[in-house]
């Protein structure tokens, strides 16, 4: 059994061996979206780190599926500024770029902005620790769905419609490293549309061509919280949304696109 969702490839710093762990739900072949949008994470916070500097929001674009195979992934500094920087990160397989993600990392206020106290987000959900672990239905043995926990405040993944899920990593995603709160929003955040689902699994696909994750807060502790909708459109594109929430309260938003078509 794997102890992380990728181990660094000890002949090239920028080459990561995907476990089974990364698998997604449908294909033993695919990983979830989730795992591989944390390694992004992973390689932009390492990316000529800055003190006092902090990511606000990341933006993936998935330009396939992402094969359970070797990736390399890459992030360079493409605006450099004194306030404000944006970083570009690239994620490939042996086939060509599989996903890709843009950050914008920006300089934390010291000493701390004195803001009226009504506009700083506020508000809890309630706490893992009164919810049950659930599991996500899937016919793969190993995969993304048990390198997580998932645990329901409200709906399920057998009751369609909005729900408030929260999320706590298993495992490391890179092995010999510690999970950053970036690493595990990201990870948490691409299960939006799942968790949320409006339509039937066996009828419909929703394949998310994107995720959008901005944080105005870092979140603390191991659990992420998804409060998320789904809003589904006739003509086949949709909309996922997430409010993202830690322990302590707000930390920000997701979004995904979604492209709905009949299964098969």
């Amino acid at each position: 059994m794997a102890d992380a969702f990728y181990r660094r490839d000890p002949a090239d710093p920028n080459r990561y061996l995907s476990t089974e762990l990364t698998r997604g739900p449908w294909s033993p072949d695919a990983q979830h979206a989730g795992p591989p949008s944390a390694l992004l994470g992973h390689v932009i916070e390492r990316c000529e780190p800055r003190p006092g500097f902090q990511v606000g929001r990341v933006a993936v674009e998935i330009l396939g599926p992402v094969p359970l195979a070797p990736l390399t992934a890459q992030a360079k500094v493409v605006r450099s500024g004194r306030s404000v920087e944006l970083i570009e990160a690239t994620l490939s397989s042996e086939r060509g770029p599989v996903m890709q993600a843009n950050a914008w990392r920006l300089k934390l206020a010291e000493p701390a902005l004195d803001l009226p106290t009504e506009f700083v987000p506020t508000g809890t959900r309630p706490l893992p620790a009164a919810a049950e672990p659930e599991r996500f239905p899937s016919d793969q043995a190993i995969g993304f769905h048990t390198g997580i926990e998932y645990r329901f405040s409200a709906g399920s993944f057998a009751a369609p419609g909005p729900a408030v899920c929260w999320i706590r990593l298993k495992y490391p995603i890179v092995a010999g490293t510690t999970p950053s709160p970036l690493e595990r929003t990201l990870a948490a955040a691409d299960s939006g549309n799942g968790v949320s689902s409006v339509l039937d699994w066996s009828k419909y696909l929703f394949i998310n061509t994107d995720l959008i994750v901005t944080l105005h807060r870092q979140p603390v502790g191991e659990w992420v919280c998804l409060d998320a909708i789904t809003h589904p459109q006739p003509h086949g594109i949709g909309l996922a949304e997430s409010a993202l929430f830690d322990e302590t309260g707000p930390i920000g938003r997701s979004t995904q696109t979604l492209l709905i078509a009949p299964r098969g």
